[in-house]
């Protein structure tokens, strides 16, 4: 009787637990759609219920106990951990990762912004990578975010080059200018909300904050997709753009970055041919 319900139970948590544990994440490596729906909502809202925290807060934990204070690649490489064997998490990840160092270091930028901070694991990637005197701005919308990017932040040595702002991105860019005296940024990092890509790289258009040279990299054009930007950017005189190919963070879901170079403001619009890296 009771016994033998207590083994039947036993045997169905255990099967789900496989479940959940190994036959899900195999299903979703590949679908787009899967990935982003068990990932970052049904495993997130569970385990946020089951520990009583949240996923950044589980992030920092890691980082804490992993990474070395003052190493900026230790604190990357606990993050990529936590990601890959832990629990998955937004940020732009290794593989692309990689395309963002080889980008800054490509542009050596002196003023330098991003959108969408997170957890800070790109702005720790980009800033390590700056020469001294360059300061990163970074900004997030949610405060929750922004209290544990600080926290990453610090702990991998960089507080003194990284400024954290709290607010939307639409209050913010127009106040760049007066804050912080900046006239243009060289490098914008761009990994916010996908809907708000375009009327942001308008913004910055229209608040002078390109000049001629200027890099844009776009981070998820392809997972979750910013299908508007894209036709903006690549059929814009103003710009030559270059598509790199990659995969959604930590999964096996394609997605990719697009770098694009701001050529001045010129007439009219024109289609681009798109470079490819795999």
């Amino acid at each position: 009787g009771l016994v033998s319900w207590f083994r039947y139970l036993s045997v169905v948590l255990v099967g789900l637990y496989a479940v959940c544990r190994c036959m899900i994440p195999w299903l979703v490596q590949s679908n787009s759609t899967l990935a982003l729906l068990w990932y970052d909502f049904v495993l997130e809202m569970t385990l946020d219920l089951l520990t009583r925290t949240t996923r950044p807060q589980r992030l920092l934990r890691a980082v804490i106990i992993n990474a070395v204070r003052g190493d900026p690649d230790s604190v990357i490489r606990a993050i990529d951990h936590f990601c890959k064997h832990t629990e998955w998490a937004m940020n732009i990840g290794d593989e692309k990762g990689a395309i963002l160092d080889s980008v800054v270091m490509e542009t050596s930028p002196s003023t330098v912004l991003e959108l969408g901070t997170y957890c800070g694991y790109s702005a720790v990637r980009i800033t390590r990578l700056l020469p001294p005197s360059t300061r990163l701005i970074t900004v997030e919308m949610n405060p929750d975010y922004a209290c544990v990017a600080r926290q990453v932040i610090q702990h991998a040595g960089l507080q003194d080059k990284v400024c954290v702002l709290e607010g939307q991105s639409a209050d913010l860019i127009p106040k760049m200018a007066e804050m912080f005296g900046i006239q243009t940024f060289d490098f914008v990092f761009l990994d916010h909300w996908k809907d708000r890509y375009l009327p942001d790289i308008r913004l910055l258009e229209d608040c002078s904050l390109l000049a001629q040279g200027s890099v844009v990299l776009a981070d998820n054009v392809v997972c979750p997709g910013t299908p508007d930007y894209l036709n903006y950017i690549r059929s814009n005189l103003n710009y030559r753009s270059r598509f790199y190919q990659a995969h959604l963070e930590y999964t096996r879901v394609l997605d990719g970055l697009e770098k694009s170079e701001y050529l001045g403001c010129r007439q009219g619009k024109r289609q681009v041919d798109r470079e490819t890296d795999r």
